[in-house]
C-alpha cells in the first residue's frame, strides 16, 4: 500500500535515539578493516598459488576446499576463545580479525586464476630491471587487477555489512560496539518490536550497499568474466 506522504521521522529517530548513528559507523569501521586484511591475504595467497609451482600445491588447494565444507558453527567456539585470550572481546578489533580470520577460497581462487593468465614477460621484465617479490607483486600484478579487486571489495563488503552471528557474540556485553545488523537485532524486544524503527533502520542499512555496488559493478562483471573465461 503507497503512503498518502512520505516522511524522513521514522529515520531521524532511529539514526538518533536508536543509536543507530553510533551502529552505522560500527559497520564502517568494521567493514574497512575487514576489507583491507581480506584483499591484502587473498592477492598475496592467490599471487602465489596462480604464478609458483612448488611442492604441496595441490594439497593446499584440497585443504582450502576441503575447508568450504566445515560449517561456520563449528568454528564460533574457538573463535571465541581466540579473540578472548587476546583481550579483544567487545571490541571492534576483534570483530575485524574474526570477520577476516576465513579461508575465502573464492577470493583466492579470482586471484589465482587471473594471476596465473598474466604473461610471464611482464614479470620477468621487472626481473630483470631488479624488482623483487614484493615490488613486482605491487607494481606489477596489483595495478592489472583492479576487475578482481572491485569484485573482492564488493562481495566482501556485502558480506562483512550483513554479518550477524559473529559481531553478536563478540560484542554481548559492549552495545556501542556492534554494528548496524545487531543493532537492528535489538530493536526486536521479548513483547514488543518496533516494526517501524526496524523498517528505517534496515533502510539506513541497506543504501551503503547499493552505493557500493553501482559504483563498482564495472569492475565486478568484469572481473568475474576475467577469471572465468579460458
Amino acid at each position: 500500500m503507497i503512503p498518502k506522504e512520505f516522511t524522513f521521522d521514522n529515520l531521524l529517530r532511529a539514526w538518533n535515539q536508536a543509536n543507530f548513528e553510533r551502529y552505522f559507523f560500527n559497520s564502517v569501521i568494521i567493514t574497512i578493516g575487514t576489507i583491507f586484511i581480506v584483499f591484502f591475504t587473498t592477492a598475496t595467497c592467490g599471487y602465489v598459488l596462480g604464478r609458483y609451482s612448488f611442492k604441496g600445491k595441490k594439497l593446499i588447494f584440497v585443504l582450502l576446499i576441503a575447508s568450504m565444507f566445515v560449517p561456520m558453527e563449528f568454528a564460533i567456539i574457538p573463535i571465541y576463545d581466540l579473540i578472548k585470550m587476546l583481550g579483544l572481546m567487545n571490541t571492534q578489533m576483534g570483530v575485524i580479525l574474526a570477520e577476516a580470520g576465513g579461508n575465502h577460497l573464492i577470493f583466492i581462487l579470482l586471484f589465482s586464476t587471473f594471476f596465473a593468465k598474466i604473461p610471464k614477460e611482464l614479470e620477468e621484465a621487472a626481473i630483470v630491471d631488479g624488482s623483487g617479490f614484493l615490488r613486482t607483486f605491487l607494481t606489477v600484478m596489483l595495478p592489472l587487477s583492479k576487475p578482481v579487486i572491485g569484485s573482492v571489495m564488493i562481495m566482501q563488503f556485502i558480506w562483512s555489512w550483513n554479518s550477524f552471528l559473529l559481531p553478536l557474540i563478540l560484542t554481548l556485553s559492549a552495545p556501542n560496539a556492534r554494528p548496524l545488523s545487531v543493532g537492528l537485532y535489538a530493536l526486536q524486544g521479548e513483547n514488543i518490536v518496533d516494526w517501524t524503527g526496524i523498517a528505517a533502520g534496515g533502510t539506513i542499512a541497506i543504501v551503503p550497499i547499493i552505493i557500493i555496488f553501482l559504483c563498482l559493478q564495472r569492475f565486478f562483471v568484469d572481473g568475474i568474466a576475467g577469471s572465468v573465461k579460458g
